[in-house]
């Protein structure tokens, strides 16, 4: 059984959806994108990602061809008619069709479309239990990364590098420092105090990231948001990334090197418990 999906207006079956050939999406990567989680059949954070979307769409000079209320009736009909208990609601919006010229064109209507990735089980991976490996690379992206556009080809060089290297991602370095993940947010630990980098134009603000910090505020855990060292990380005592796919998740290698004991640590299994339980309870 085929999903369904929602392109410009339609709900229609995976196989009958389409997209010019002249989108500026597929000829520019003129668009942006959100993907936000589903656990028992609720939207995690939704307000969150439309709020990102809307500043990216703004950073980009793009408008939105939906309100927010109409993209969360598309989101939750499409939870509905895909019967998606855990899994992603994926939301793409571009600048539309027009004949392709570097220059943004007048008039053209924004395309949208969204569509459903079911991941039963999606809070109970047993790569939270086991953490995760990553290796290193250089950070050769542009200089917008708090936009969060559908240009992915050199994250999806950074994965592709980790698979070689038998790792699971890669963390991006630039002038000696982490930035993130090739799709999330680093922190490390050390002496009980969590480090993360610091907003700006070189990472993408992390709606994930946003709740994680908060929420271990709250529990009066030290955060500071700063810049910080391959060196640091390799040093560490702790190191997880978070993301709206994998929550909180550990990292227990770096380079072929263990963080730590080499085992998910304390503090990044209790934010992953703290994450899912609250953002669960404030689901819609």
């Amino acid at each position: 059984m085929s999903r369904i999906v929602y392109v410009n207006g339609s709900y229609l079956p995976e196989e009958d959806a389409t997209i010019s050939i002249f989108d500026r999406g597929f000829l520019f990567a003129d668009g942006v994108y959100e993907v936000t989680s589903v656990l028992d059949g609720k939207l995690l954070d939704f307000d969150g990602h439309a709020a990102r979307l809307e500043r990216s769409l703004g950073e980009l000079e793009m408008t939105s061809p939906v309100t927010r209320d109409e993209l969360l009736e598309i989101h939750r009909e499409l939870v509905t008619r895909n019967e998606i208990g855990d899994g992603l609601v994926y939301l793409q919006i571009t600048r539309g069709a027009a004949d392709r010229d570097f220059a943004y064109p007048e008039g053209a209507a924004p395309s949208i479309v969204l569509f459903t990735q079911a991941k039963p089980g999606l809070a109970e991976s047993p790569k939270a239990q086991e953490g995760m490996k990553v290796i290193s690379i250089e950070d050769q992206r542009w200089g917008r990364r708090d936009i969060k556009t559908v240009q992915l080809l050199y994250p999806s060089m950074g994965k592709m590098a980790a698979k070689k290297a038998g790792a699971d991602d890669a963390w991006m370095i630039e002038d000696g420092f982490v930035t993130e993940g090739t799709s999330n947010n680093a922190y490390i630990v050390k002496d009980g105090k969590i480090i993360t980098r610091h907003l700006g134009n070189e990472i993408l603000h992390g709606i994930t990231r946003a709740a994680v910090l908060r929420f271990a505020r709250e529990a009066q855990m030290q955060v500071e948001e700063r810049s910080f060292t391959l060196a640091e990380a390799m040093d560490a005592d702790e190191a997880f990334i978070t993301s709206a796919s994998t929550f909180v998740m550990p990292v227990v290698e770096i380079d072929g090197k263990p963080v730590g004991s080499g085992k998910p640590g304390q503090t990044a299994l209790r934010l992953r418990d703290i994450y899912l339980d609250e953002s669960r309870k404030a689901a819609i």
